[in-house]
């Protein structure tokens, strides 16, 4: 059960938590579609950060879509499942993860990449700190 009432805003029951404030629950939905319309990265790629990211932030809702996969193939998938996990356990990227990021993606990817995170971190964490569970019904 969500430590909040559900809005009549929204679609899903995290949007309808996030709609109590229409005016945000509209500019993140757009922040959302712009991130995952992007074809900088394939769809296994963002689900895999969100697979990893969900069990590192505790997001209960988002856990119950599926654990990560073990056997990534895909090298850059490896890496970017890397920094997202460290992301969540530090605020600093190491100098060789850097270099790693660099090698394997450009200066603009890099910048989507980083923000992706941050994106699935941000909503993930709202979702925890409400007590949001997959038996959450709207």
């Amino acid at each position: 059960m969500a430590l909040i009432s559900f809005s009549q805003n929204g679609i899903t029951p995290f949007q309808q938590l996030l709609g109590h404030n229409k005016d945000v629950l509209e500019k993140w939905t757009s922040l959302e579609n712009c991130i995952f319309s992007s074809d900088s990265f394939s769809a296994e790629l963002k689900e895999e950060i969100r697979r990893t990211l969900a069990f590192n932030n505790g997001c209960e809702y988002c856990k119950a879509k599926g654990a990560p996969s073990k056997n990534i193939m895909d090298l850059r998938t490896q890496l970017a499942i890397h920094i997202a996990d460290i992301s969540s356990k530090k605020t600093h990227i190491s100098d060789d993860e850097f270099s790693a990021l660099k090698e394997s993606f450009t200066d603009s990817e890099i910048s989507e990449l980083l923000a992706l995170i941050c994106f699935i971190t941000a909503c993930q964490r709202f979702g925890a700190l409400l007590g949001l569970e997959p038996s959450c019904q709207i």
